[in-house]
């Protein structure tokens, strides 16, 4: 598949107060970082601080950026916090499609590509699916049309009880880490429409025990225990993959700071002899 420009999805819901000191406040507060540690980090004053938070100063351009980065508060975020100090936003949002996005877009297709035989895809901020290799795709066989219509969406994709679901071996564990993961992600971004999709997938429903492996397939607990497999059948094997997420060290823009590249590494040897005789 090709990287197809991400929807606006990932748009700020930062809340609705008047002037930055409320939303710096929030954002301090949310971090659990106090005014003084905040002033020492930003080479500032816990007075200024104060001052800023309760509207009595207006800090300057440089010091939005200044506490936005030492509260790492994420991109997008930054620029709501220069328009609610009047300022213009310091970061572009550039679509995926512009043509100054060419060497991102093709060298994130190559990254994918070169991964097969195994699974690797490009989400954005709510999990929309910007980007697929073959291995996803043979994951994917079977799943039903309308579930593959666009926007595809990992997190729905995955959990739906008419896609991947039921192929999951450890569903209730993996359904966990999904869910803990996507609430990381609303404590750091406060995004409303990603609030929405977690709501939406954990109601689907979800079995009260996992199903057993397969004839002939080694037990769930003899799989390696470094980090928590995904345990997925695929025309009547169990496969098991670790999941990576990548994304870029100080992105500079909207967009590429909401990408992320999540690869699946085969966690047994059989899983490794299939794939490359499936799609070698």
């Amino acid at each position: 598949m090709s990287i197809v420009p991400p929807g606006a999805a990932g748009s700020s819901s930062a809340p609705a107060e008047s002037g930055v000191g409320p939303l710096l406040r929030g954002w301090r507060e949310q971090r659990r970082v106090s005014q003084l540690e905040l002033a020492l980090r930003a080479g500032s004053s816990a007075r200024h601080i104060s001052f800023v938070e309760t509207g009595r100063s207006r800090p300057s351009e440089e010091m939005v950026l200044r506490l936005a980065e030492h509260l790492d508060v994420p991109v997008r975020e930054r620029n709501a916090l220069l328009l609610a100090a009047g300022y213009a936003p310091h970061y572009p949002e550039t679509p995926l499609d512009d043509p100054s996005m060419d060497a991102l877009r093709e060298g994130v297709e190559r990254l994918i590509q070169g991964y097969e035989p195994y699974p690797a895809l490009v989400v954005d901020a709510t999990y929309d699916v910007l980007a697929a290799n073959r291995g996803i795709a043979m994951l994917l066989e079977g799943v039903p049309d309308r579930l593959l219509a666009p926007p595809l969406n990992a997190m729905r994709l995955t959990l739906h009880p008419q896609a991947l679901a039921p192929r999951i071996r450890n569903l209730r564990a993996w359904r966990d880490h999904l869910l803990a993961q996507m609430d990381r992600q609303i404590a750091l971004r406060r995004s409303e429409p990603l609030r929405a999709l977690y709501e939406e997938v954990a109601a689907y429903p979800v079995p009260d025990t996992d199903p057993e492996p397969a004839g002939g397939d080694e037990p769930l607990g003899s799989v390696p225990s470094f980090a928590l497999p995904m345990r997925i059948e695929h025309e009547g094997r169990v496969l098991s993959f670790i999941s990576s997420i990548s994304t870029f060290n100080t992105p500079m823009d909207v967009t590429v700071a909401e990408l992320a590249i999540e690869t699946f590494l085969p966690a047994d040897p059989a899983t490794v002899k299939y794939l490359h005789t499936l799609l070698s």
